[in-house]
């Protein structure tokens, strides 16, 4: 190496041929590795003449060694919501690039303290919060900023991630109304959430625009719920064309329970959903909605905090129509 370039680990595992990883766990003394692999990153240091960085590994002690997701819920059954599971392996999978540790934990929608008191732990390198509320957010202490991230509405000084659900939604409503569909029932999200509302928002916006009267129901995400609001809705208005449900999971639910009345799906009401998750081309009929590119979000949101980025703001990602038989 030149006096203009200094070896970095990253020059080590290249000279070695082995993983950054595997060269942090031979330099550091910590972690597997094998034999092979040590004699050729020990031969590769000697020869490059790397040096850890002092300082490097000294922030890596002040911040800890530990990624945590955070996840809002009225019970902790909200870690079994497969929505969670999905940014919890996506954060995972960017974490161990980084050889940090990831933790799940479930935050009490009525305690919103509690993130503060996550926030204040040992061995904490960043924090994502996931269904994150404005007063949970409003207590993460200074000492936290630029290392933590939400997945969903951020605050002035925790950034935010999410799909962009306004312009998905309106993709989804305009489609069924272009379909002939003139009488749209919505089933939103829950009502604590507030990155709902720029959905619900799109929504009555095209059915303004089209000349239509909304007509929303309450959900949570959950198929159960959607059952039951497909039969609310068949009860109070008995003349629905289509239902739009913000959850997949929800719309499938929907599909239940019009099946159980006897309804038939396209043909009497045309039903579709938002996520775009695996049953959603599996149920029959295929469920009409749109994307939902959570691994993408969850990853973006955990590189921001693990390597500081400043990422001040929202970014939204794109949510694209994806029509089967159901609308």
């Amino acid at each position: 190496m030149t006096a203009e370039h200094t070896a970095t680990l990253d020059d080590v595992a290249r000279a070695a041929g082995v993983s950054r990883a595997t060269a942090s766990r031979v330099v550091t003394g910590q972690g597997p590795a094998s034999q092979h692999s040590r004699d050729r990153v020990t031969a590769a240091v000697a020869a490059l003449g790397y040096v850890p960085d002092a300082s490097a590994r000294a922030l890596v002690t002040r911040t800890g060694t530990r990624l945590a997701i955070a996840v809002i819920g009225h019970t902790a059954a909200v870690l079994d919501d497969p929505y969670v599971g999905r940014v919890l392996t996506s954060a995972a999978h960017v974490a161990a690039e980084r050889e940090v540790g990831v933790s799940l934990h479930w935050l009490p929608l009525h305690d919103p303290g509690s993130l503060a008191r996550l926030a204040d732990g040992r061995g904490l390198g960043g924090l994502v919060v996931v269904n994150p509320t404005r007063p949970a957010l409003d207590t993460v202490p200074r000492s936290l900023r630029g290392r933590v991230a939400a997945v969903g509405v951020g605050t002035r000084h925790v950034p935010s991630f999410d799909v962009d659900n306004r312009s998905g939604t309106d993709g989804v409503v305009r489609h069924l109304v272009r379909s002939g569909r003139s009488r749209i029932a919505m089933v939103t999200g829950p009502s604590w959430l507030p990155c709902g509302d720029r959905a619900v928002e799109a929504y009555r916006k095209v059915l303004h625009d089209s000349g239509g009267e909304p007509r929303v129901v309450p959900g949570d995400f959950t198929a159960i719920r959607g059952a039951k609001a497909a039969i609310e809705i068949m009860a109070r208005w008995p003349d629905t064309d289509a239902v739009f449900a913000l959850s997949d999971l929800t719309a499938l639910g929907v599909l239940d329970g019009l099946h159980a009345l006897g309804v038939r799906v396209p043909g009497d009401v045309a039903v579709a959903g938002f996520d775009d998750i695996t049953f959603a081309g599996l149920s029959r009929p295929g469920l009409t909605t749109s994307t939902h590119p959570v691994e993408e979000i969850a990853a973006a949101a955990a590189r921001a905090v693990l390597d500081r980025r400043d990422t001040s703001g929202a970014t939204f990602y794109p949510s694209a129509l994806v029509v089967r038989d159901s609308a």
